[in-house]
């Protein structure tokens, strides 16, 4: 494997800051959180959450979040518990596009020099953080068409797999929606056909990730 069982936290917050990429992930971030308190009843206030998914969503499944009931102490906790998640969130996300963003290395990348496309493709499924991601999006996928195809009521099942490949999976949703008025079977296909794609994008760049914090050190 490309990568090594030795995580390296300092290498993460140096590929989060180093590449003009990463930089101008983390400015949209910010603007994002200052309309967040400026504008906060706007439908702008989900960029940080949007911007920061899919790990940004992970809380939705927790009994507790950004709101919290009980107030006081515990709301305020809550919110800089949520706070300080977003931001690790955002760190993460800035570190993978500073590694997408790196030149591949030997040390790192295996895959021949004369296969770029392969070479890329390839940290979606050669690491176990990109593999283990695709298995939690093939079992929401796998969910989503279950629910849609043989329950006889779907519900939500597809929040599921649109949390699990954000942000882009919300593309999939504008995709779909108008096919999903005229032929319904097409807006499902055309909705599973994006979510995978969203699905392989994140797992490209948690791989890629995976490389340079696992791997030995390299330049970039």
């Amino acid at each position: 494997m490309p990568t090594s069982a030795r995580f390296r936290p300092r290498r993460l917050l140096v590929l989060a800051t180093d590449s003009l990429p990463a930089r101008a992930y983390l400015g949209l971030v910010a603007l994002g959180v200052v309309v967040l308190f400026l504008a906060p009843d706007s439908p702008y206030a989900m960029a940080p959450a949007l911007l920061t998914a899919p790990l940004s969503f992970l809380p939705v499944v927790l009994p507790f979040g950004a709101g919290t009931a009980g107030g006081g102490a515990a709301e305020v906790a809550a919110a800089v518990l949520y706070g300080g998640w977003l931001l690790l969130c955002a760190l993460v996300n800035a570190a993978a596009f500073g590694a997408l963003a790196r030149r591949p290395d030997r040390a790192t990348d295996r895959a021949p020099a004369a296969r770029p496309r392969r070479t890329l493709l390839a940290a979606a499924v050669d690491n176990w953080p990109a593999r283990a991601y695709v298995a939690v999006v093939a079992a929401a996928l796998g969910t989503f068409l279950y629910a849609v195809l043989l329950s006889p009521d779907p519900g939500f099942a597809g929040i599921w797999p649109l949390i699990a490949a954000a942000p882009l999976s919300f593309l999939a949703v504008a995709v779909s929606a108008p096919a999903e008025y005229s032929l319904p079977w097409l807006g499902t296909l055309v909705f599973s056909v994006g979510v995978a794609l969203a699905g392989l994008v994140n797992a490209v760049l948690i791989g890629r990730l995976a490389r340079r914090i696992g791997g030995p050190p390299s330049r970039g």
